[in-house]
């Protein structure tokens, strides 16, 4: 059950993260913007040392990513 547990992470190992799972930086500045091609939805990420929990929850919901699967892109 430890791998369902939400990571504390900043918003640029966010992005790492993302871009693993196909998403790309469209644009960055004190938020980092990713776009996937084929996806109709962009994700906001502030350029946070540490990014809030619900911010976090957010950004998974809207890239359809599990906590698992996020998880798995941060190895």
């Amino acid at each position: 059950m430890a791998s369902l547990k939400l990571p504390v992470v900043s918003g640029r190992d966010a992005v790492k993260a993302l871009e693993k799972a196909g998403w790309q930086v469209k644009r960055w500045k004190n938020h980092i913007v990713l776009t996937k091609p084929g996806s109709l939805v962009s994700l906001s990420v502030p350029d946070h040392e540490e990014l809030a929990k619900g911010t976090l929850r957010r950004i998974l919901k809207q890239a359809e990513l599990t906590v698992e699967e996020f998880n798995e892109l941060l190895k």
